[in-house]
């Protein structure tokens, strides 16, 4: 049989797996539901805390509602603060022996990696979806139709998902659960070097750059012009192109580490 016959037999197989492996992870969902409420309901927190705590002190460029310039920021955070989940199931599954087993079995290569990733988005959707429900409630909207704000909630996924494959990559390099300290001291300063609450001009001089070419920046700065949400704006070539950003970055890193972690989990020692 040729290998052109063999290709299409050899994906469904491996999209099996991974929807297979999917199961498994909202299998464990299920069974510790407090803990999946708590990852769901962090962000709400967090909008709380912004939106009410801090939004009397937070000036509005060119005025308008803060709320409503607050929370595509909060979409973007959202995003990338789930990547220790990633990171810490990856890391447990690779320290208990879970994807040495995985290993033994005939099932594709890739089949593990996927999996989680496809888990993981589907985490990330939920947890989204309650963040918009809750930026609702607090007064946020959107305001250039439905087609627009379908298209910023897509590439917020779009970031999600290639942040996800960041993680993937490195849980199976450090191996380690406890080793999450050492992505959280990364995540964090990523997350707040962005234009997600400060305009990037207002930064040190060395710092602005930096902000303007987060790839965080570029989803939300995407987001607050598909949302028609009031948005710092700005002349540099990375505000001035940011939905072409918020695209080609998440390509990007996804072109990189998706490859890497195939690459690495098939390199583990059994």
């Amino acid at each position: 049989m040729s290998v052109a016959a063999l290709s299409p037999r050899r994906l469904r197989w491996a999209v099996t797996d991974a929807l297979v492996l999917t199961g498994r992870a909202v299998t464990h969902w299920t069974r510790q539901p407090v803990e999946l409420l708590i990852g769901l309901l962090f962000p709400v927190l967090l909008v709380l805390m912004f939106g009410y705590l801090f939004g009397g002190a937070m000036a509005v460029p060119g005025g308008g509602d803060y709320r409503e310039f607050l929370l595509p920021g909060m979409f973007g955070l959202t995003m990338a603060f789930g990547l220790e989940a990633t990171y810490t199931a990856v890391a447990t599954d690779t320290a208990r022996g879970v994807t040495d087993r995985f290993r033994s079995l005939p099932m594709a290569r890739s089949a593990v990696v996927a999996g989680r990733a496809g888990a993981d988005l589907l985490y990330s959707a939920a947890g989204l979806a309650v963040i918009l429900a809750c930026g609702r409630l607090v007064g946020w909207q959107w305001r250039n139709g439905m087609a627009a704000a379908a298209a910023a909630v897509g590439l917020l996924l779009l970031l999600r998902f290639a942040l996800i494959w960041v993680g993937i990559h490195l849980a199976l390099v450090l191996r380690r659960p406890e080793s999450v300290m050492v992505l959280q001291i990364l995540v964090w300063p990523v997350g707040f070097t962005s234009n997600a609450f400060a305009a990037p001009e207002t930064m040190p001089g060395w710092l602005a750059p930096v902000a303007q070419w987060n790839p965080l920046s570029a989803t939300v700065a995407a987001c607050r012009e598909l949302f028609g949400n009031p948005g710092w704006g700005g002349d540099s070539f990375a505000a001035q192109h940011a939905l072409a950003l918020a695209v080609a970055w998440p390509a990007l890193l996804i072109a990189v580490f998706l490859p890497l972690s195939v690459r690495r989990y098939r390199r583990l020692s059994r």
